[in-house]
């Protein structure tokens, strides 16, 4: 059975709440970020995207290319209550969706023409989000995810579109190279410079040709320019939280020895957060004493994933509360109220050369693993485990690492 794709997005989200609450920025261009000199655009209208404004964008740029344009802090609870708001919509019709990110979602209609007409069924889940939130909204539909997200990028702004099937390669041929997702300025300048202008002329070279020019990427985008993606729907499921806890082998009232693990327990998670492209609102501290008795702490911070941040607060609530005459059994880090998100360690006040160290540091952790690049702080943990015998963690029977 063919496979059948709807991608659903809300057109500059963030802007579209904010116009809900301040009618007045409606048809001027509006960004939506940090607002100092070194933070970053978070979204942008229509109208200030043909100034050349774009998301992830530095400010300061954004105010040269559009100097008229307002400039908003934000208001995420607001943005976050209207993703759910969404999301409940999407999840009580759909029989299977992946929420993508705060305002993005996939969901797979295969085997819905038999019965409904996915067309019919994809409008008419329009108007109710549309009517119930008063948000535009574009969709398109196709066989698989990659052209599904071309497609709404076609019936865009607050429009819809369908491919058919068996019409792919119509649709993709004339359009240019660099529309192929994930082809960015460099790939798509290299490839002008072999006189590849557009897709079809793209395909006119063997996947042979573009390994030896590109290797493996070359391979990817070739699939791509026939259509091809093997990318699948994760079935959507939000987790609430997420938590990591060690148990120490021996009690230990060593505060700095704790502040340490409280460290690495902090980054890992952090690091797993934005891997799951992923912002949490609330930090918590469990920590359990010698005889048992079991303490947890919590307190809410601006939305992030930046694991300075997060470190920082776990730090100020295990000072807060941790009573230095008892011994510590069991040190644990929470962080819950999570949201869907696209790459980002703050929200409102990202530096790009934040965002850009975050997913250096997230690179290299992934490809030579996730003790080979830590924080400063966190240097001479390694040590600390090795020499100390009355602070070693137990990294077997003990280890309790879990999500909720």
């Amino acid at each position: 059975m063919q496979s059948l794709i709807l991608h659903i997005d809300l057109d500059s989200f963030f802007v579209s709440v904010e116009r809900l609450f301040d009618p007045s920025l409606i048809g001027k261009p509006v960004i939506v970020g940090g607002t100092s000199e070194r933070g970053v655009v978070s979204s942008c209208s229509y109208e200030a995207r043909q100034y050349g404004v774009h998301s992830a964008m530095p400010t300061s740029k954004a105010k040269k290319l559009c100097p008229h344009a307002v400039f908003l802090w934000g208001r995420m609870n607001d943005y976050s209550t209207y993703s759910r708001m969404v999301t409940d919509i999407i999840a009580d019709r759909a029989p299977l969706f992946e929420k993508a990110s705060v305002d993005e979602f996939y969901i797979d209609l295969t085997g819905m023409d038999k019965y409904f007409g996915a067309y019919k069924w994809a409008s008419e889940l329009r108007q109710a989000i549309i009517a119930e939130t008063k948000l535009p909204i574009s969709w398109g539909l196709s066989t698989n995810k990659m052209m599904a997200k071309m497609a709404t990028n076609e019936g865009k702004p607050n429009g819809q579109f369908e491919i058919p099937v068996g019409k792919e390669q119509e649709f993709l041929d004339p359009k240019p190279v660099g529309k192929i997702p994930f082809c960015g300025e460099k790939t798509e300048k290299y490839l002008n410079e072999k006189g590849i202008k557009t897709i079809y002329d793209l395909r006119q070279f063997s996947r042979e040709a573009l390994y030896t020019w590109m290797g493996k990427s070359g391979v990817d985008l070739w699939e791509r320019a026939h259509g091809r993606a093997t990318s699948t729907l994760q079935s959507y499921h939000e987790a609430k939280s997420m938590s990591s806890e060690r148990t120490f082998d021996k009690d230990t009232n060593d505060a700095e020895w704790i502040k340490k693990v409280i460290i690495a327990l902090a980054e890992k998670l952090a690091f797993e957060l934005r891997g799951d492209k992923k912002l949490t609102r609330c930090v918590a501290i469990r920590l359990r004493y010698s005889d048992f008795e079991t303490h947890t702490k919590q307190m809410a911070i601006p939305i992030t994933s930046n694991s300075k941040v997060l470190t920082e607060k776990a730090l100020h609530l295990f000072d807060e509360f941790y009573d230095r005459t008892r011994k510590v059994r069991l040190i644990g880090v929470k962080f819950s109220e999570l949201e869907v998100g696209a790459y980002q360690v703050n929200l409102f006040d990202d530096r790009e050369k934040d965002i850009l160290l975050y997913k250096a540091i997230d690179e290299m952790k992934t490809k030579h693993g996730t003790d080979k690049v830590t924080l400063a702080q966190n240097l001479n943990l390694g040590n600390v485990k090795r020499n100390d015998p009355k602070a070693q963690l137990d990294k077997e029977a003990k280890k309790e690492r879990k999500r909720e």
